[in-house]
């Protein structure tokens, strides 16, 4: 009988991955609501983002419009939260955030 080995078990939860900044827009078609979007991005993927720039509408309760957030994720995290909204049928466009540092 095999025992998982604890040390191994301990270095694959100390590699971290890079991250990187991307700013993701979101088109919402009515098909999920805003608010439960912005809390699977949170509490379901463990992402922390800021919204940027909001242009959300409520027709009988549904979510129509778009939302630009702030997310700085690895690239495996990115994957999932993609297949995700891929899966709920929101199309999604990222862009990678490069910011000037001056010496």
């Amino acid at each position: 009988m095999m025992t998982p080995n604890p040390t191994l078990q301990v270095l694959s939860n100390t590699i971290s991955l890079p991250k990187k900044e991307l700013i993701l827009e979101i088109e919402l078609n009515g098909k999920m609501k805003f608010e439960h979007l912005m809390n699977a991005i949170y509490n379901q993927f463990g992402i922390c983002h800021r919204v940027l720039s909001a242009n959300v509408e409520y027709i009988n309760g549904n979510s129509f419009g778009s939302v630009q957030l702030y997310i700085n994720v690895s690239t495996e995290d990115y994957q999932q939260l993609e297949f995700y909204l891929n899966k709920n049928k929101l199309l999604n466009t990222m862009v990678e955030y490069n910011c000037r540092t001056y010496f």
